[in-house]
């Protein structure tokens, strides 16, 4: 199976309308373009996710002006989009069909394909404690890591072909618990790789080799592909 992205090129950067953050706040926020093919005989529904996988394990070296955010630092995976239940017969999301625009407190009821349904992004935990922020964060929600954080950030877009028309899910699950109802009906897998980063000071850099982002997450979900 392959997948591919019109609004970047893998393991190039992510343009800044399909960010939620940019220099000095909020970005347009659209939802990037995806298409895929060579589907394996069997499909019945897919599952897509998006995520950062540099995003940092420490809060106390975030946002601060007086040190960077150290590149060496453990990381974690931060979920920005998880969506099931996708038709089997779909073969692309338009750009800026599911997400345009940041709401705040987030989406209740994302727009998305017909009879898919979009689980909670990692926003609702991050915002928790912050009162104008804080609420639902259901959908696709974009890039925005820490303007101080010395290490270019990797996203990944995993598209996973399923022999379910619909996976055993509570109203509002997490990616975790759509892995967890996944386990054992995974065809195969795709992933399309991007990289973004608000710290001024690697504007001009390199975005990360493609081959570094996403390898750990998806050895990770090995065990749950079907062989």
């Amino acid at each position: 199976m392959r997948i591919w992205s019109d609004s970047f090129k893998d393991g190039e950067f992510i343009p800044v309308e399909f960010a939620m953050g940019k220099p000095g706040g909020f970005a347009p926020n659209l939802n990037p373009h995806l298409a895929w093919n060579e589907v394996p005989q069997g499909t019945r529904s897919f599952m897509l996710i998006c995520s950062d996988v540099d995003a940092p394990t420490d809060p106390t070296t975030v946002g601060r002006t007086d040190m960077e955010v150290p590149a060496e630092q453990s990381r974690e995976e931060f979920i920005h989009w998880v969506m099931v239940d996708i038709d089997a017969q779909l073969r692309g999301i338009a750009a800026g069909s599911c997400s345009n625009g940041v709401t705040t407190g987030g989406k209740n009821n994302p727009p998305g394909p017909k009879g898919a349904r979009q689980g909670l992004n990692s926003y609702t935990h991050y915002f928790a404690n912050d009162s104008r922020l804080k609420g639902t964060y259901l959908g696709y929600d974009g890039p925005y890591p820490p303007f101080n954080d010395a290490r270019i950030h990797r996203y990944v877009f995993r598209l996973f072909a399923l022999d379910l028309d619909r996976l055993k899910l509570p109203a509002k699950f997490t990616s975790d618990e759509a892995f967890q109802a996944a386990d054992g009906h995974i065809l195969a897998d795709a992933m399309v790789r991007g990289a973004y980063t608000l710290n001024p000071r690697l504007a001009d850099a390199e975005p990360p080799p493609p081959n570094d982002g996403g390898k750990e997450l998806m050895a990770a979900y090995e065990s749950l592909v079907k062989k």
